[in-house]
């Protein structure tokens, strides 16, 4: 292991969508790059395997998060899987390519995080793709990210696309193409039935260059600062504390939980909630762990009149995206259909190949909460709190999607796999039984963001400023889902691959 000054250009905390991606290009570019990774390395077969995704939830490769009590949600406690293992959440999700609308981008441009138009950021996307379906003004090919479309669905998936057009959402084969809205099987990051992490997709690919140096099973305590400037990471490996510097920058792409927290303990965060813990400020960031939010989901599940296939690849086929008002400038629902029954708080669901369950989802949260550090700590995990359905605008929004979901699960091309519903089932029927059940069965789609939040050099509460360095110091940057300023309308690891591309350019460019 180098732990010299000059042996290191770089060093990227976190191995997940955005890190990884920086890494590969700054050794691209010629680089020599640290790439640190608190997990192990990607040996679990489940991982690699779409079918076993749900087999990985609370296994040694997830840090299995759970948020606080929810006030606005019956006191629920949400559930949040997050990759602890080489390719981060990237290696456990649902393998799902979204973008989301141009409106989410331009509001980000418009919010003060210039140069993150959709029109400036498309490039990007398409850099990293390798599309199926060729190039075209929206698509990329020759990336290194696959980006393949379903050509063996499930038949209930198939069967859930036609009711929803019998519902009268569109049909649309590409939400990442012109348009986002109408009903659709799912563009997905599989290869020849194999999960392709960022990992696998960016940085496997170019193992024994040695300009690239990776280190699994290594806790970053804090980022080493030198007046105001960060020079390395302290890290805890095998037992030992090690200090490991580098020549030029430091790139945290520990997620939006874990980027946060390692800025916080490193004293860069709210200057009282530092000193209370003890710890030294050395820039006082009230945004850090602000702004925290995420997409939420309510399962709707049905009990099937024929066996359910098993399917070929992921549990997660078809999705569609619409707008419960018409004048929204980007959809707000983006329900998500499985071919299995999923488990339901307070419910007794079928066996496996028995069921199949559609999620509801709403994907323009309004609410907004933090995180926090319970102590000094670093392998003790925040506190989580995103105050879920706190704006009830949020908890409106479910109820619509609750209403449009059971209303498609009842057209006629589910009636051949539909023998009856079983939750919420007949007896709920009201808005406020709705409401109740929602707040009882409250799921994340896994997508938390904001809290290094971008925004203008001179927003005192953004935490990194349009070229993503940490506000008050030099040589740190954040590239991840924590940076976005809003959640986008869609699942984030696409995003957070181009927030790795945009972040290694600039990095790339500054030293050219």
């Amino acid at each position: 292991m180098r732990t010299t000054p000059s042996e290191y250009d770089y060093i990227v905390v976190g191995a997940g969508s955005a890190g990884c991606v920086v890494a590969r290009r700054l050794v691209d570019a010629g680089h020599c790059v640290l790439l640190i990774e608190n997990g192990r390395e990607d040996h679990n077969p489940a991982i690699h395997d779409p079918g076993r995704m749900w087999e990985l939830w609370e296994s040694p490769d997830d840090y299995a998060y759970r948020t606080e009590p929810q006030r606005d949600a019956a006191g629920t406690q949400v559930f949040w899987p997050r990759g602890k293992v080489l390719g981060g959440s990237s290696a456990l999700n649902g393998m799902i390519y979204v973008r989301g609308h141009r409106s989410d981008y331009d509001a980000w441009a418009r919010q003060g995080a210039a140069g993150w138009s959709f029109d400036e950021v498309l490039p990007y996307f398409k850099r990293s793709e390798d599309f199926e379906g060729g190039t075209s003004p929206h698509h990329g090919v020759g990336g290194p990210l696959p980006v393949t479309r379903n050509h063996a669905p499930n038949p209930v998936s198939t069967a859930f696309v036609e009711a929803c057009t019998e519902a009268g959402i569109p049909h649309n084969d590409d939400c990442n193409g012109t348009e986002i809205l109408g009903a659709g099987l799912l563009h997905r990051n599989i290869r020849d039935g194999r999960r392709v992490s960022a990992w696998v997709a960016f940085v496997q690919p170019i193992i024994g260059n040695p300009l690239l140096t990776v280190l699994t099973s290594t806790l970053v305590t804090r980022v080493v600062l030198d007046r105001g400037r960060a020079v390395g990471v302290e890290v805890a490996r095998n037992g030992k504390h090690t200090t490991i510097r580098c020549g030029t920058e430091v790139v945290l792409s520990a997620g939006a939980i874990g980027s946060p927290q390692l800025l916080m303990l490193s004293g860069m965060g709210p200057a009282d909630d530092l000193r209370r813990l003890g710890i030294a400020v050395e820039a006082d960031l009230p945004g850090v762990g602000a702004n925290l939010h995420d997409h939420l989901l309510a399962p709707i599940v049905f009990e099937s009149a024929l066996p359910v296939p098993p399917g070929t690849a992921n549990k997660l086929e078809a999705q569609f995206f619409a707008k419960t008002d018409p004048s929204l400038p980007a959809p707000d629902l983006q329900p998500l259909m499985s071919h299995a029954p999923l488990p339901v708080n307070g419910y007794t669901v079928p066996e496996e190949g028995h069921g199949y369950t559609v999620l509801a989802g709403d994907i323009r949260p309004l609410s907004r909460g933090r995180l926090w550090l319970r102590s000094t700590d670093p392998a003790r995990p925040p506190a989580l709190d995103p105050q879920y359905l706190a704006d009830p605008t949020d908890l409106a929004t479910m109820v619509a999607a609750v209403k449009l979901v059971r209303e498609i699960g009842a057209r006629p091309a589910l009636s051949t796999w539909r023998s009856r519903e079983i939750a919420p089932g007949p007896g709920v029927r009201t808005d406020d039984e709705l409401a109740a059940y929602i707040k009882q069965t409250l799921l994340s789609y896994h997508h938390q963001v904001g809290t290094c939040r971008m925004g203008a050099a001179d927003d005192a509460t953004a935490v990194v400023d349009p070229r993503l360095r940490v506000r008050g110091v030099t040589g740190l940057r954040v590239a991840d889902a924590s940076v976005m300023p809003t959640v986008p309308s869609g699942n984030t690891h696409a995003p957070a691959v181009m927030i790795g591309e945009r972040c290694a350019d600039f990095l790339v460019g500054e030293r050219a």
